[in-house]
């Protein structure tokens, strides 16, 4: 019997028409996962049916996309272990960075029924962290949405960036690298929808650095990001403030008592964590060509050639 958690019928209806998915089918679905997994020498895969139902979905049915991006997924999580692979919830920067509320999911999704909220705000002494320390965050929080957050599976995620305390000590720890290790993993392996990126309190020392890295984005991309300065109401139908938190005048919950409260979601997932120790990939043993993520996978003039935004 299939091991997946039921959808509302919201949900259920939006995976039907959007994401192509036949309930009836599913069960073939999996199973064709699994077998290609296990004739796979190079790959080291977690086979439980929650875990892989999301990769059919995020690549809306196709077989094919859904093995490239577990094979991607499975492969910077080798070789980014730093960024992307947590194993120990309890590792004490992670728990430190955890505890400034710099990245927090809100409680509730968007118009109710809709993409799950991604608070991420500079609320940290850049000499105390780096940027990779927030994207290892970032990654952590996909990997718990990838199995236990049906509103991020199924209608995607809305990221909101306060930028009101960057200062340029912060950006002298960004590099080109990074940032591309944060897109590749986002659109090559994470099969989670990216539906909008809202932006505000920009500072005017980074619209030069925003304005550089926008050319580093695929066209489609760029339409989903939305940049204002203090006043929210330039999101318009995009982003109602109810939806929010209370500190920038919505209804979405209090930064400070949703990170405590999310304390107990990592101390929930520990075993999860520690098991990602278990997976991965082995390149000496891939078959066919290597996989690749480095600068080849910018084109001429600072975009990317190669990657698709869904």
């Amino acid at each position: 019997m299939v091991q997946v958690k039921p959808l509302n019928d919201v949900l259920q209806k939006v995976a039907i028409e959007e994401l192509g998915e036949v309930p009836s089918r599913i069960p073939e679905d999996l199973e064709y996962l699994k077998t290609w997994i296990s004739q796979q020498p190079h790959l080291r895969a977690r086979t439980d049916d929650q875990f892989l139902i999301q990769f059919l979905r995020g690549c809306k049915y196709s077989r094919e996309k859904a093995k490239q991006k577990l094979d991607y997924y499975h492969y910077m999580r080798t070789t980014k272990k730093d960024l992307f692979q947590l194993t120990d919830v309890d590792n004490k920067k992670f728990r430190d960075f955890h505890n400034t509320g710099a990245i927090l999911p809100l409680p509730t999704p968007l118009n109710d029924t809709g993409c799950r909220i991604l608070m991420i705000r500079a609320s940290f002494n850049a000499q105390d962290f780096l940027f990779s320390d927030g994207l290892r965050q970032i990654a952590a929080l996909h990997e718990i949405a990838l199995i236990d957050d049906p509103y991020a599976c199924i209608q995607g995620l809305v990221y909101v960036f306060d930028f009101s305390n960057l200062t340029k000590d912060f950006l002298a720890h960004l590099s080109p690298l990074l940032l591309m290790n944060l897109f590749m993993m986002k659109e090559r392996a994470v099969p989670l929808r990216l539906k909008g990126v809202f932006i505000i309190n920009m500072p005017n020392f980074v619209e030069q650095f925003f304005k550089l890295l926008l050319t580093y984005m695929p066209e489609k991309l760029q339409k989903r990001i939305f940049v204002c300065g203090k006043n929210f109401d330039s999101f318009g139908e995009h982003l109602s403030l109810k939806y929010l938190p209370k500190e920038y005048g919505g209804e979405n919950g209090c930064l400070d008592d949703l990170c405590k409260e999310y304390n107990k979601v990592w101390d929930e997932f520990r075993e999860f964590f520690k098991q990602n120790a278990e997976f991965g990939t082995d390149e000496h043993l891939r078959m066919g060509e290597p996989l690749r993520c480095d600068d080849a996978e910018f084109g001429p003039g600072g975009s990317f050639r190669k990657v698709e935004v869904d």
